[in-house]
């Protein structure tokens, strides 16, 4: 039930400070004015939607770190359940860093900052976690034991550079993918719903509670993110949301070193990774700058093959959650099932990259066939519109008609008066005329 709790928290927060962000981003100069061909809209936006997400997710996790966690804790000890020392020294590290990404993003939002500073930043901030030691120090080996019975790697002198590079990296994948409307908000809530279900079934309770947290937050957002946007979540929002992703999945149960099975979240975040690593590799092979923007993205793409931006999102909304599905076979050991779910999504994305023109011309064919059946049932619309107008018509055209025919008997009537009315007076007239002959005739007598 608390987990649930968890998520509701966030979620209310989120979906109501979603509306204050809308408002409060014109007067601090947060609007996007789409300036270039690779923006997906044409009119000014607002771009301050990471203030939702942020005030959602964080103020849950840091209540679940300092006051809801202990309470758990002493439930769990009188149920007699055992349970993993949980990371509650290192949540600290990993909201401090949340607090300071999200501020970084925010003055890219409304300053504009250069790549190189923005990339020199987040390096410093990852910096953070890794002193209250969020640290990948092993690495997991699910194929079998390499090192005695132990399972795992020892990562040792690399530690550092390792931890810095996953936490920039996956900081950066999340704002490279949010390029269409509810695309990053989507797949992050996806990541972290599939990131907390894995941190649950291996006794990480805490850390599976703030990825539940972190997914009401997105999720929160998403109604007012999903296309037709009213609103975006800015740099401030997808630097959070990968910052937070990144450290939440590296935080273990154990109190000396984090165990981390590398596999496991990168299959979650399979979308996002693979998008960036094939982002950079095309941007090295056409000697271009690795952080120049471009439009071969995989949306993108799937948007240049005839799908328009809900069907696109939603597509790579599925991808991200095979993905996820696959990283919790894997981390039940169900390896066969891992690989045939990875199989059909490269497959589904294969198809799309090499073969864009055939796919280009089947969906052209879906979408002109949904067009004219959309015309058809408009023009029958509109048909039988007409036939009631002209019913309402011929009822007020017969009743005009009779109309028109009383005036005219009412003016022949007056007519037929007026004749009556001069025949009587010329008869007086000839009566008058009568008696003064008689009259005459009695005077000559």
């Amino acid at each position: 039930m608390v987990f649930w709790i968890a998520f509701l928290a966030a979620f209310v927060l989120s979906i109501t400070f979603t509306p204050v962000a809308i408002k409060l981003a014109p007067l601090i100069g947060a609007v996007d004015i789409p300036k270039d061909s690779r923006r997906m809209h044409t009119k000014p936006m607002p771009r301050f939607g990471g203030l939702a997400i942020f005030v959602g997710a964080m103020a849950t996790i840091a209540w679940l770190t300092w006051y809801g966690w202990p309470i758990l804790e002493r439930n769990f000890a009188q149920m007699g359940a055992v349970i993993l020392e949980q990371p509650v020294g290192r949540m600290p590290g990993v909201l401090l860093g949340g607090v300071l990404i999200y501020i970084l993003g925010i003055i890219d939002d409304l300053k504009g900052m250069p790549a190189k500073v923005k990339f020199l930043g987040q390096a410093l901030i990852a910096c953070v976690p890794y002193a209250f030691g969020v640290r990948i120090e092993f690495v997991t080996n699910h194929f079998g034991a390499t090192f005695g019975d132990s399972h795992s790697y020892f990562v040792g002198a690399i530690c550092f550079f390792i931890t810095i590079i996953w936490i920039v990296g996956i900081t950066n994948t999340v704002n490279l993918i949010d390029g269409l409307d509810g695309l990053a908000s989507g797949v992050a809530s996806i990541s972290s719903l599939c990131l907390a279900y894995t941190a649950y079934i291996h006794g990480s309770y805490l850390p599976a509670l703030a990825m539940l947290a972190l997914a009401g937050g997105a999720l929160g957002f998403l109604p007012y993110n999903f296309h037709p946007a009213k609103i975006f979540m800015g740099d401030g929002g997808s630097l959070f949301l990968g910052f937070m992703l990144a450290t939440l999945s590296i935080v273990g149960p154990v109190k000396s070193a984090t165990i981390m099975a590398v596999i496991i979240p990168v299959l979650v975040l399979g979308l996002p990774i693979f998008d960036t690593a094939f982002a950079i590799l095309r941007r090295l092979v056409n000697h271009r700058p690795i952080m120049e923007a471009d439009k071969g993205h995989l949306h993108h793409r799937l948007m240049a093959a005839g799908l328009g931006q809900r069907r696109t999102v939603l597509t790579l909304y599925g991808i991200s959650g095979v993905m996820g599905v696959a990283a919790v076979l894997f981390s039940r050991d169900l390896f066969v099932e891992t690989a045939g779910l990875i199989g059909i999504a490269a497959m589904y994305i294969y198809v799309f990259l090499t073969d864009a023109n055939n796919w280009r011309l089947q969906i052209k064919a879906v979408n002109i066939a949904h067009e004219e059946k959309q015309q058809k049932k408009l023009e029958k619309k509109q048909k039988n519109n007409l036939d009631i107008k002209t019913n309402q018509i011929e009822p007020s055209k017969q009743e005009e008609s009779n109309k028109a025919d009383e005036p005219a008997g009412n003016e022949d009537e007056p007519e037929d008066e007026e004749t009556t009315e001069g025949e009587d007076v010329s008869d007086i007239k000839k009566d008058d005329t009568e008696g003064l002959d008689i009259k005459e005739d009695e005077s000559k007598e």
